[in-house]
């Protein structure tokens, strides 16, 4: 059967990707505790980079003082490129494209991974979970230099040989903190109105595309990933997202890449209306004046083409986890092997890193275990 998930995509810039599939980016906690990639994540990319068209790392922090987790990848300093270019050059050795998520955790960062310091936010509101810290509120100079962190950071990934970075604005870190009416409460012109909270995200997006510009001597990717709704009380709600998503592609951003558990998800406050899907709804906003990558729970290639008629990529994340080679599966008619679930006694199979394999052999319900 033909897909057209398998069918090359090009995007505006020009950079061509072999097929519509990515790999989604996703918390490996294996580096270093100075953030240089290890050999097992080399490998983890190696194995998952031969099918789709492209592949979104696990987030990079861009300063030290803004990671969430322990382990993380770095891309903060000039010492930690040679590692990245070992890991652009590993996912690209098969004919993927190589795209590198940067992120800060602002107030979502722990004080037991960034090196014991007060986190950092918009404004001084503590994050609604039981382990956060009351957030240190960000002077004007020092939002500056955050913008001028993630533009360093952006020229790193360049001089490593990646094909693009994503602006992790999702999942509650400090790009979705300057836009969330919770967490950013200032006074100031960064923050208050949903004008003025805009103003990060777009300041941000203007520096690394002015980086972009200035180093990158081929097609380079400015991507960015959001989450269309907040569960927090007052949180971003669909309307504010469309109103960003509006101004991101007024930017001229190169894709935009949802963040969302389920590609059918309904809303995630008041009453659920689960005839209404939120990835849809957002899908027929933006009618394809730029790129939109669909997510969530994808694991076979009837939800490809599914999601494929409100985007126009998609990424998986769990499922490449699961089968390294599922694009390569169907491709060759092989769709009945694709493997749906881990199976916890053949661990060595997977080639998945130790600490990503604790993570999920210890939450049974991230992933879907073989009985």
């Amino acid at each position: 059967m033909t897909y057209s998930f398998l069918e090359p995509y090009q995007f505006n810039n020009g950079l061509t990707l072999r097929n519509r599939v990515l790999m989604a980016p996703m918390t490996t906690s294996s580096s270093s505790p100075e953030g240089e990639v290890s050999e097992e994540e080399l490998i983890y990319y190696l194995v998952r980079s031969s099918g789709p068209g492209a592949v979104i790392t696990a987030c990079a922090y861009i300063a030290s003082e803004g990671q969430a987790f322990p382990n993380g990848m770095s891309a903060a300093k000039d010492s930690h490129i040679d590692g990245l270019r070992k890991l652009a050059q590993v996912i690209k050795l098969q004919g993927s494209k190589a795209i590198l998520q940067l992120y800060h955790g602002g107030r979502m960062s722990q004080k037991q991974f960034n090196g014991h310091r007060q986190p950092v936010s918009p404004s001084p509101i503590r994050a609604e979970r039981k382990w956060a810290e009351m957030p240190k509120e960000l002077t004007d100079g020092g939002i500056n230099i955050l913008i001028h962190q993630f533009g360093a950071a952006v020229k790193r990934a360049i001089e490593a040989g990646f094909d693009g970075v994503e602006l992790h604005g999702a999942n509650t870190y400090l790009i979705q903190q300057f836009f969330s009416p919770h967490s950013n409460q200032r006074k100031d012109k960064w923050g208050g109105s949903l004008e003025n909270r805009l103003r990060f995200p777009i300041a941000l997006v203007k520096h690394c595309q002015s980086i972009i510009n200035e180093y990158a001597d081929k097609p380079f990717l400015l991507g960015y990933r959001f989450s269309p709704e907040e569960i927090e009380e007052p949180g971003i709600r669909l309307d504010d997202t469309l109103i960003l998503l509006d101004a991101l592609i007024n930017e001229n951003i190169d894709y935009l890449h949802m963040s969302v558990n389920y590609y059918y998800q309904p809303s995630l406050v008041g009453f659920r209306e689960y005839a209404k899907q939120i990835p849809k709804e957002i899908g027929a906003y933006i009618d394809n004046r730029v790129p939109l990558i669909s997510v969530g729970s994808i694991k076979d290639p009837s939800d490809a083409e599914e999601a494929l008629k409100f985007s126009d990529l998609i990424s998986l994340g769990r499922q490449l986890i699961i089968d390294p080679k599922w694009v390569q599966k169907v491709q060759n008619d092989e769709e009945e092997t694709i493997n749906t679930s881990l199976s916890l006694s053949k661990k060595y199979t997977y080639t998945i890193p130790e600490p990503l394999w604790q993570m999920v052999s210890a939450s049974r319900n991230w992933f879907p275990i073989e009985k």
